[in-house]
């Protein structure tokens, strides 16, 4: 029961093809439609086939740079093997939104930000476990690091520098240094300091008062008292006591200078309606991601005015109001949604003639002979010859099967379990005279996922170069050329696998070798 159970925050796979690979998904939200149906709201991610070539280069480039800073090199110890199925656990978070129907949920997944801390092993040796380092942006096709990794290991420590010698002079930069604003040791008692502050307050408030714009902003005296009353004024009045040396009749006649009264203002009053808008809109898209709130709807703003203005604005009953907002509309919503174990049959399913799925050279039943060309093949991926179901698996003229161990895998991870040997070429490379177009060929059909042409031998998963020419004899060529009507080449290359009436070609070569 709680298996089938689905939760709002649950990592799932969602099935949008029979033959393809599972959609990793997180649940957002789930909400009913008019028509009873659950519909749910999830975050995208994305595998590395889903993805081009070049963001797949420039993702191995940033997991080797994250490699060669850690402290514990783990990535020598892999074999080739484990290499591969690494690369099937790596998602890529997406920004990406959609709506999917809840009854095309295939199970529960677990997807984690990558750990530099821990080996990568940890993330095979668990079924269901994928990791992610990098954000992948489906709209503008670029990959950039997660705004929320974890800090750790030593590029994120700080350098502590030797303790300088009595009478050693300090080369650092003195601007970049803190610098003392306050001394608790000073000669006023608190009440004294209290007693102050009050009086900032007050000027501030007159202040407002003098000032158009905030007469607009604050019109109410309880509005102005309530601006001049935030941090940015006590700020001020406290470093204008310490830079007096906390003498009260020199701070006084600095708050309130010849030209009127000093007039203090945050965030919170520097920005418009319309800018507050803009921010709390931006929030609800990108979350406390800052950057990108800047770039796409506040880029007249610096980053530190945004994030100063973000932690004032929680302290704002505005803040309170949509909090409640928010948690009034998730108690209306559905908090998570049964869905049954699927268990229709796959069209990809391997049948026998009368329609059953059939046991193909395996145990049970009796022996008989196969109607499907694809029965006498082995697994594509471990090269099984015994299964109680197969699988057809890629484009139909390549015939090619998984067992049902490796459809399992292929639909869960989005790739075959054993390397084929282009990949293995690629992760131990070794001196070669292959045409260098068709070893790209060759990997970029390995990477994408593609099915490449088995012999059904275990010890070859991908045919050499060579063995695809077609070394022709003299007589075949003469018979291209003089037996055209028979032997119809446009209609025999759109139909490869359809065998050539050879024995009639020889029989109107030897008519026309006699004449």
């Amino acid at each position: 029961m709680a298996a089938n159970m689905y939760r709002v925050g649950d990592y799932v796979y969602f099935e949008n093809s029979s033959s393809n690979p599972y959609l990793i998904r997180r649940i957002e939200e789930l909400n009913k439609t008019a028509s009873g149906n659950v519909e749910a709201k999830v975050v995208c991610f994305y595998r590395r086939r889903d993805i081009s070539n070049t963001l797949i280069m420039l993702a191995d480039k940033h997991a080797k740079e994250i490699e060669e800073e850690s402290e514990t090199t783990v990535e020598p110890d892999l074999t080739d093997k484990q290499k591969h199925q690494l690369k099937h656990r790596e998602l890529f978070l997406s920004r990406q939104y959609e709506s999917l129907p809840a009854t095309h949920i295939r199970g529960k997944c677990s997807v984690a930000l990558l750990n530099e801390t821990e080996s990568v092993l940890s993330y095979l040796d668990k079924e269901d476990t994928f990791f992610y380092s990098l954000v992948y942006d489906p709209s503008v096709k670029t990959l950039l690091a997660d705004k929320g990794e974890i800090r750790v290991g030593p590029r994120y420590q700080a350098d502590i520098p030797e303790m300088l010698l009595e009478g050693e002079s300090d080369e650092r930069e003195q601007s970049k240094l803190e610098v003392k604003v306050w001394d608790p040791n000073s000669p006023l008692t608190d009440r004294q300091i209290d007693q102050f502050l009050v009086v900032a307050r007050a000027v501030g408030t007159f202040a407002r008062a003098l000032d158009c714009s905030s007469s607009v902003r604050q019109p109410s005296l309880h509005m102005s008292a309530a601006a001049a009353s935030r941090d940015i004024t006590l700020f001020h009045a406290m470093d204008t006591l310490y830079r007096h040396s906390y003498d009260l009749s020199s701070a006084i006649s600095v708050l309130v200078p010849l030209g009127g009264p000093v007039l203090c203002r945050d965030e919170m009053e520097e920005w418009s309606a319309s800018e507050a808008s803009l921010f709390e809109e931006a929030l609800e898209k990108y979350g406390k991601d800052f950057n990108d709130i800047r770039q796409d709807f506040l880029p007249w703003k610096s980053l530190t005015s945004i994030i100063e203005y973000y932690y004032m604005w929680k302290t704002t009953d505005r803040y309170v109001q949509q909090k409640r907002l928010k948690a009034a509309e998730a108690e209306s919503k559905l908090k998570q949604v049964y869905i049954p174990t699927y268990s229709k049959p796959n069209p990809n399913q391997i049948s026998t003639s009368n329609g059953k799925p059939g046991t193909v050279n395996g145990t049970v039943g009796t022996p008989f002979q196969p109607q499907n060309p694809l029965l006498g093949r082995a697994c594509e991926s471990c090269y099984a010859t015994q299964s109680h179901q197969w699988y057809s698996w890629g484009p139909p003229n390549m015939q090619c099967r998984l067992c049902a161990t490796c459809w399992l895998y292929w639909k869960k991870y989005g790739g075959l379990k054993m390397p084929t040997q282009s990949e293995e070429e690629k992760l131990s490379p070794s001196p070669t005279t292959e045409d260098p177009r068709i070893r790209s060929h060759m990997s970029r059909q390995a990477m994408q996922g593609l099915p490449v042409r088995n012999t059904g031998s275990p010890k070859s998963a991908v045919k050499t170069r060579q063995a695809f020419f077609l070394h022709t004899t003299y007589f075949t060529k003469f018979a291209r050329q003089v037996c055209k009507n028979t032997l119809r080449l446009r209609q025999a290359a759109r139909r490869p696998f359809v065998p050539i009436n050879y024995a009639a070609i020889r029989a109107e070569c030897k008519m026309l070798l006699n004449s």
